[in-house]
């Protein structure tokens, strides 16, 4: 299984633009059935992250992966996972 991985530092001040490259990045985890994705907003203040959860959270991309996790070692990262039958 493969995993993907989607760095935000370079867009964190583009909503639009944030939204658009996290649509992209789980509408190709489902396309190659990925194991895993790989998400960094960053440390910062937290807003980045939180827009990532809420995202993350709208009932159409729930409906797409199976859990996720946040870095317990590392506070800028996000993890979704995939369960492919």
């Amino acid at each position: 299984m493969s995993k993907l991985k989607l760095d935000l530092h370079d867009i964190y001040n583009r909503g639009a633009e944030i939204d658009r490259a996290l649509r992209e990045v789980m509408e190709e985890a489902v396309r190659i059935k990925a194991s895993e994705v790989e998400i960094i907003p960053g440390k910062g203040s937290g807003q980045l992250k939180k827009r990532v959860i809420r995202f993350l959270e709208q009932k159409d991309v729930r409906a797409l992966y199976h859990r996720v996790d946040k870095d317990k070692d590392n506070f800028g990262r996000v993890f979704v996972y995939f369960r492919w039958k």
